[in-house]
């Protein structure tokens, strides 16, 4: 088979391999598994970082490899390589003869589908070198003339653009092309001796375009220019049990943290999620809905498919506050006798899938932001959210605000500083007492961890008031 000049998959089929010999091979090496999967990849990737006036990195990079996949019962055999060819791919099936004999049957292929979120351009190269500089300097020469107390600016650019195969021994080929990009700012403000940190981040699927156009970059500046001066005001947080109002977009994290992880489905067939054995029963307050979606295009945790070939959907983990379902790849949905959901993800040919969310977030309600405030009477209200973590056998998470001020009598008053959230996922929904009519997505920056691998992942909620947590404060 001939692969055009024009064809992404040009990057994979080079040197010796060719779409029909990484079918031949596939089907050769996997012929006695359960399940599995050739995962071809070519990504190259770039970051500039601009401080103090100039240029102090600029990274380009290129890789492909890689990922061979038996699997066999509940065992898996992997093994990847830096090498795209057809020897290679032969040394690395070496590895799936340790597994048993498949007993079952080959489990079915993926369902195909005729969407593609993404173009095949390559973002990189549309954009020239001198044009990504003078745009860090552009946004650092504005952000400085905006305030006379910023004294000091941080600009990063950064994309990459993957281009996937995924090859079957049923003779199933499926094929992604993945850009993403990303504009972070970060401003350092002083005023009276005090210095404070202001941050702001966007980016997705799409071209590097989007983040040269003005507007874009103009509110990115200002976010973190108001972040950082709200921050010089702020006082320390009260500590206590109290109302909590999470503002819409980015505080999703929380729900990711909390929830999200709970409800993929390795942990729950090992049964060691907080959320195990719970389908079909109230897990959050009546109105909530959270569902996993990574068919939007453009977010950043969104694919056309998933790293097995499975295409994604929207999937509704919880409807008006009962558990419907959890997020599954190939391996645990065939273990627990249902169907993948598109949700099998590997950070890099050089790693296996595994459950994994994509762009988990709750639905809108009916009740006005405003309105919600006033009821929440006392308490803090948290607009942005920095470092979190969360132990998944007890649900039980930490979570500090990197923005966030006292309601008092039912208005927002003072920003506060140093609050964290304490609380645990499988009662922190349960305690919703309304839900905005404001939902919003996150902005495009999310990196989520799981087994050592990262991946791109977005989150979302409207306005949300939580009746009791935990607050974490410095206030003496």
């Amino acid at each position: 088979m001939t692969i055009m000049l024009s064809d992404p998959r040009r990057f994979l089929y080079r040197d010796t391999l060719d779409p029909d010999a990484a079918l031949r091979v596939t089907t050769e090496t996997l012929k006695n598994c359960d399940d599995g999967e050739l995962y071809l990849q070519y990504m190259a990737s770039e970051s500039f970082g601009f401080d103090d006036g100039r240029l102090k990195t600029a990274d380009f990079n290129t890789q492909a490899g890689f990922g061979l996949r038996g699997v066999s019962g509940e065992t898996t055999a992997f093994a990847h390589a830096n090498e795209l060819s057809e020897s290679a791919i032969r040394r690395a099936g070496e590895t799936m003869t340790l597994l048993d004999p498949a007993k079952a049957g080959r489990s079915p292929a993926p369902r195909r589908t005729n969407s593609a979120l993404y173009t095949g351009e390559d973002p990189l190269s549309l954009i020239p070198f001198a044009r990504k500089v003078a745009l860090c300097q552009e946004v650092d020469a504005a952000a400085r003339a905006r305030d006379p107390r910023v004294v000091q600016v941080s600009v990063g650019i950064s994309g990459s653009w993957s281009v996937v195969e995924i090859v079957r021994p049923d003779g199933f080929v499926a094929f992604d092309v993945r850009p993403l990009v990303r504009l972070n700012v970060s401003i350092v403000v002083e005023q009276n001796g005090r210095r404070e940190t202001g941050y702001f981040g966007t980016g997705g699927r799409f071209l590097y375009d989007r983040l040269f156009e003005p507007v874009t970059w103009n509110r990115a500046i200002d976010e973190a220019l108001h972040q950082a001066l709200v921050n010089l005001d702020a006082v320390a947080a009260p500590a206590g049990e109290m109302t909590v109002v999470c503002g819409p977009g980015w505080p999703g994290v929380l729900l990711h943290e909390a929830i999200g992880h709970g409800l993929e489905g390795d942990f729950n067939r090992k049964g060691t999620s907080a959320f195990s054995g719970r389908i079909g029963e109230r897990v959050a307050a009546p109105g909530v809905t959270v569902v996993d979606d990574g068919s939007i295009a453009d977010r950043r945790g969104s694919l056309t498919i998933d790293d097995e070939g499975t295409p994604t959907q929207c999937n509704v983990l919880i409807e008006d506050g009962i558990l419907k379902g959890y997020i599954h790849d190939r391996l645990n949905a065939r273990l627990m006798g249902v169907a993948p959901t598109g949700n099998g993800r590997r950070e890099s040919y050089a790693h296996a899938p595994m459950p994994r969310m994509t762009n988990t977030f709750m639905y809108g309600g009916n009740d006005d932001p405003a309105e919600i405030i006033a009821r929440a009477g006392n308490g803090i209200y948290a607009k942005s959210f920095g470092g979190g973590q969360v132990d998944i056998t007890s649900g039980k998470f930490v979570f500090s605000c990197t923005e966030a001020y006292k309601i008092e009598n039912g208005k927002i008053t003072v920003p506060i500083k140093g609050a964290t959230l304490i609380g645990d996922g499988p009662s922190v929904l349960t305690k919703v007492t309304a839900i905005g009519n404001d939902m919003a997505l996150d902005e495009g920056v999310g990196i989520c961890g799981k087994g050592g691998q990262s991946v791109p992942a977005g989150v979302g909620q409207p306005t949300v008031m939580i009746s009791a947590l935990t607050v974490g404060g410095t206030a003496a």
